[in-house]
């Protein structure tokens, strides 16, 4: 057979008698690659320096194996070392907690586990672009840097270029603010939360858009589904109400999922195995049935008439906590759920009012062992109730005069929803922690690498 060259990192290295066995991997995928270095060979000339960790290129025939567990093997006839690994290597044949190999983020794609989650998360991002592709939406891309606070919770990271040492002050008369005549953009600038409303100004032109990038939150939570910043999917639709928003984000969930069961199933195992046992029965049962649909105040009651102690007790009016939307997904009804009409009171100022008056056309989708994966609403198109509304969440209404005049000048029905990247890589690979699904996690404190 013909001669063949392979690149890659050594994982173990077992010596005999009169061979080397090295294991060699480069990333496309879990298993690794045999190689017999004989010792009659000049490649074994470097072999002392093939250690756990080190990076080498290997010329040699492909062969059958004669042992278990491979199909096929290569035996070296030249070995060349670019990078040599010392004892010190990190990375050696044996257990690594998670805690641990989150300082070693430089690192931890070398080991099983993060190979595989970095594999599902580029099937997956391209998973993403295809759905949207093939139905015709239109690829967008809304500003890193903003100057509006989509969700009105003022979790934001300012951007900045004027001296924190030395900020200028605007005259008494005027306030006595920060003066932001002379920073960068003349006025208070930030990192997006949400590419939504501008979003919203190219669905009203291009009639089906998403966006699909990196979005930040300046929250000061150190839980296992929040990150400070995080890479987020937000389609918008005009000509769209919110049962076909509902459709699309069901619609959505379930290619992802299919996908990733279709082209990922060796990486799957391994999280079935030693993630998240059940996982795969899980996806395949997500991907092949209807989602339960539930208006917020029938879930409310659902929670209050299970006679579950909650450690958040459930409050009419309030948001669902993620243990009520565990035990919606996980005990009651054993799927995922999308729960609609919200209050007014406890959404933002973009969700269209319902005809009743105190709820919002809004939806959240919720699935086993996540909760929320998916927010949405049917948005307001009506000038009158929107500016309204904008006041009522003491919105200034002269910083969003291009959001209003979305509703002066041919106004339409439109929707979209936002998911979370990362939250749906959390519930196909079973990992608990969002952390482990990010290749560098930003979370409060933890900016390194």
């Amino acid at each position: 057979m013909d001669r063949i060259l392979v690149q890659g990192w050594v994982r173990t290295r077992r010596d005999a008698k009169h061979f080397s066995f090295v294991e060699l991997n480069d990333g496309s995928s879990l298993q690794n690659i045999q190689i017999i270095v004989d010792e009659a060979s000049d490649a074994y000339g470097v072999i002392e320096a093939m250690t756990t960790g080190a990076g080498v290129e290997v010329t040699g025939r492909l062969v059958e194996s004669k042992g278990k567990g491979q199909n096929w093997e290569i035996q070296a006839d030249k070995i060349r070392v670019y990078g040599g690994a010392d004892a010190s290597y990190p990375l050696q044949k044996k257990g690594h907690s998670l805690e641990y190999l989150r300082e070693i983020a430089h690192l931890r794609p070398r080991s099983n586990l993060f190979g595989c989650v970095f594999r599902v998360r580029n099937r997956l991002a391209a998973a993403v672009h295809k759905f949207f592709q093939d139905r015709d939406f239109v690829y967008v891309h809304t500003p890193v840097i903003t100057g509006s606070d989509c969700e009105g919770a003022g979790e934001l990271f300012r951007v900045t270029t004027l001296d924190l040492e030395n900020v200028p002050r605007a005259s008494e008369s005027e306030g006595g603010g920060v003066d932001y005549s002379g920073d960068f953009f003349h006025r208070p600038a930030y990192l997006t939360v949400s590419g939504q409303l501008e979003a919203e100004i190219l669905a009203l032109a291009l009639s089906n858009v998403y966006t699909f990038g990196p979005t930040f939150r300046a929250e000061n939570s150190n839980t296992s589904r929040h990150a400070s910043e995080f890479w987020m999917i937000e389609p918008e639709m005009a000509f769209c109400d919110l049962k076909g928003n509902m459709d699309l984000a069901e619609e959505f969930v379930k290619y992802l999922v299919a996908d990733v069961l279709e082209h990922c199933p060796e990486d799957l195992q391994l999280f079935n195995r030693f993630v998240d046992k059940g996982l795969q029965k899980r996806l395949a049962f997500v991907a092949d049935r209807p989602f339960v649909r539930i208006p917020y105040g029938e879930a409310v009651d659902l929670l209050i008439g299970s006679g579950k102690s909650f450690d958040y007790p459930i409050v009419a009016g309030a948001n669902l906590q993620s243990e009520h939307e565990r035990f919606l997904t996980e005990e009651h009804f054993k799927c995922p759920v999308t729960v609609y009409d919200f209050p007014r009171a406890i959404k933002p100022f973009y969700m269209r009012v319902n005809d009743s008056g105190d709820t919002v056309g809004a939806m959240d989708v919720l699935v086993p062992g996540i909760g929320e994966i998916v927010g949405g609403s049917q948005r307001e198109e009506r000038y009158d109730v929107l500016s309204d509304s904008m006041k009522t969440h003491n919105i200034n209404l002269d910083e969003y005069w291009w959001y209003l005049d979305l509703r002066r000048y041919g106004s339409v029905p439109h929707s979209g929803f936002g998911l979370g990247f990362e939250r749906i890589l959390m519930f196909v690979t079973g990992v608990g922690n969002i952390r482990d699904v990010i290749p560098f996690a930003r979370t409060p404190g933890n900016a390194e690498f």
